[in-house]
């Protein structure tokens, strides 16, 4: 488990796991390559974090040709970690398990709002109505255009986690293979209208993934 600075370098997720490969082969790990017609080392981050957000539990799993001891591992990545990056956790996985992608089923997000939102208790009667509902029919851009979609399913949760200044909302949405991600920006925008005003977004944290055992 990994966290990132909001501070760190704004990277794409392929500039990521570039930097992330790199960094790994330079710790001198054992790492495992894959067999396609250009090798990489064999690297999977769990979903893919939205450039410049903050996060404090990232997965990331790194598949070794040798056993090493959590220090070891621990002792080569010290130091050699992309810039804004740090260490939070390690631990053995079982390597016939499914991949980490299709284990992560959601992500908890902590969203600051800006300083002219409305109060707590409007608020939270605000995240109440959007959980109680049976469907959000929202917008989304795709390419060019716009698509319909319905946010309720990839929404999991919605709260008031401090009432400020600045309100800080705590959500947690799902990850689906088929329907997509939850965006926190998107529970925001379906918060808005639900609340009947404009809510600036101050800042947005993701603080873990979630994985389908520990959804379930």
């Amino acid at each position: 488990m990994v966290a990132r600075d909001a501070s760190a370098p704004p990277q794409n997720q392929r500039e990521l796991t570039e930097s992330w490969e790199a960094r790994i082969l330079a710790a001198g790990l054992p790492v495992a390559w894959t067999e396609a017609a250009t090798p990489r080392p064999r690297i999977s981050f769990g979903a893919p974090l939205p450039v410049g957000m903050a996060a404090h539990g990232e997965l990331i799993d790194i598949v070794l040709v040798e056993r090493w001891p959590t220090w070891r591992v621990r002792e080569g990545l010290s130091g050699v970690l992309p810039a804004g990056w740090r260490l939070i956790d390690l631990g053995d996985v079982w390597l016939a398990g499914p991949p980490l992608a299709g284990r992560v089923a959601a992500a908890d997000y902590r969203i600051s709002l800006g300083p002219d939102a409305p109060d707590a208790p409007a608020l939270a009667s605000a995240c109440e109505t959007l959980v109680a509902a049976s469907a959000l029919p929202r917008e989304r851009q795709k390419g060019d255009g716009m698509v319909r979609y319905d946010l309720r399913p990839l929404l999991v949760d919605v709260g008031v986690a401090a009432a400020g200044p600045p309100v800080v909302l705590r959500t947690r949405t799902r990850i689906h293979p088929e329907l997509g991600s939850g965006r926190p920006e998107e529970i925001v925008a379906a918060l808005a209208d639900a609340a009947g005003v404009a809510l600036e977004i101050g800042s947005i944290e993701r603080e873990r993934l979630v994985l389908a055992d520990d959804l379930e």
